[in-house]
């Protein structure tokens, strides 16, 4: 990924930071993004000194605040120029239970940072990747978009309409040699999903029966974004690449 730029959002930490490390060690220069600026400050030290001064930047944003993202891409282009490879990584899940108990409020949060946020993201950098007829964008998603569930239902709906997302946004994009996908990861070790692996019932349920009995780490999920983002994978667009440790087709959780 030597002379690419990739903004990579929720990037201070978990698979975020993991996809930010494994960019920078191909050769990118990385822009470390969440809403902390001392966290992102963080992890930008921590690749500059691994990888020599220059690697990565850190411009916190909100992905709800969508004056803020804009500062983020114009903040990015003055600093090291047009994005080549975005990476919408950050999301947010503010509910666990059935969708017949979900507040109106905590079902439009789900939707606008986990859909609407990536859309604007889209839209922000298309212009310069357009103008270079090349790059990439990559969505994280989820299984949880291939199936339904009892207690993560709009969390799911966020992200089967980010693989949607990524199909649209892949034939218009298209004909500009630009390339648009998602990865759709199982339960990893992160923050985010805390109180998933933390209870030994539903750490039960993601285990047992998949392929390679254990959930993942985000360096595991890191290796599908290089690829996406590199010329390794120039004829992949529009697709969402499962990364989950065989539990999807093995009927687990």
């Amino acid at each position: 990924m030597t002379g690419q730029v990739a903004l990579i959002t929720g990037s201070s930490r978990g698979i975020g930071k993991a996809i930010a490390e494994a960019m920078a060690a191909q050769g990118a220069r990385v822009v470390i993004s969440s809403r902390k600026q001392d966290a992102c400050d963080a992890v930008a030290a921590e690749l500059n000194a691994r990888h020599g001064d220059g690697t990565a930047i850190a411009v916190a944003a909100s992905i709800s605040d969508k004056a803020a993202l804009e500062n983020l891409v114009a903040e990015t282009r003055a600093a090291l120029g047009p994005v080549t490879a975005l990476v919408c990584n950050a999301a947010s899940n503010p509910y666990y239970g059935p969708s017949l108990d979900i507040s109106d409020d905590a079902f439009r949060k789900i939707l606008d940072n986990n859909i609407l946020s990536n859309h604007w993201l889209v839209q922000l950098t298309a212009p310069d990747l357009i103008a270079a007829q090349a790059g990439s964008v990559t969505i994280i998603s989820s299984i949880g978009g291939l199936k339904g569930s009892p207690i993560l239902g709009a969390y799911c709906i966020s992200k089967a309409a980010d693989m949607q997302l990524a199909r649209n946004y892949a034939q218009e994009l298209g004909p500009h040699n630009i390339r648009v996908n998602c990865i759709a990861p199982g339960l990893i070790r992160t923050d985010m999903a805390r109180a998933l692996w933390e209870n030994p019932e539903t750490l039960k349920r993601s285990t047992t029966a998949a392929c390679l009995g254990r959930i993942g780490e985000p360096h595991e999920i890191a290796g599908a974004a290089v690829f996406l983002a590199s010329s390794a994978g120039a004829y992949t667009t529009g697709q969402t690449i499962v990364c989950d440790g065989g539990v999807t087709i093995s009927g687990g959780a």
